[in-house]
């Protein structure tokens, strides 16, 4: 996925207030669906373009998920009202590296295996990679998430 994370988490966040209401919900499910792409920060402005930027650690789910358990456990027991926000922002990062399975790449074997697995291969038909993806018919996809997004969000304002 290239442009769909932030529609998706607005989707998430949608979803998640239907379950209840706690102002955090929708700023938990935006952050968390467009967070690990901050790499691209480091990416290219520190490592250069080193390596595929989907071998950061914000983009690896064996990393996400101890954090994801421990941090539950703990508003669980200390802060439950914090868990609704909270169990939003995680499913939001999950989203995100699920979506960029489809045909972004992710280690899902990492620690044991840093081998990068997608779905759908998007092969280079043209001179930017960005292209690329954009003609291809996985690009249908994010375009799909989109119009959802932006129904739910007229909808909601109208």
């Amino acid at each position: 996925m290239i442009t769909a994370h932030l529609p998706s988490g607005y989707i998430l966040g949608r979803g998640a207030q239907r379950y209840g209401v706690h102002p955090w919900l929708m700023p938990a499910a935006i952050l968390g669906a467009v967070l690990p792409d901050f790499d691209l920060i480091w990416f290219y402005f520190v490592d250069n373009r080193a390596f595929h930027h989907h071998l950061y650690w914000v983009h690896m789910p064996a990393f996400w998920l101890p954090v994801a358990v421990a941090t539950l456990m703990v508003l669980r027991r200390w802060r439950p009202r914090y868990l609704p926000p909270a169990r939003t922002f995680f499913v939001a990062i999950f989203m995100h590296i699920v979506l960029d399975t489809i045909a972004g790449s992710i280690a899902w074997q990492w620690p044991i295996n840093s081998e990068l697995f997608q779905l759908v291969t998007v092969e280079p038909t043209h001179d930017h990679f960005i292209l690329s993806f954009l003609f291809h018919w996985t690009f249908s996809l994010e375009l799909a998430i989109w119009a959802l997004a932006l129904y739910l969000f007229a909808k909601a304002k109208f």
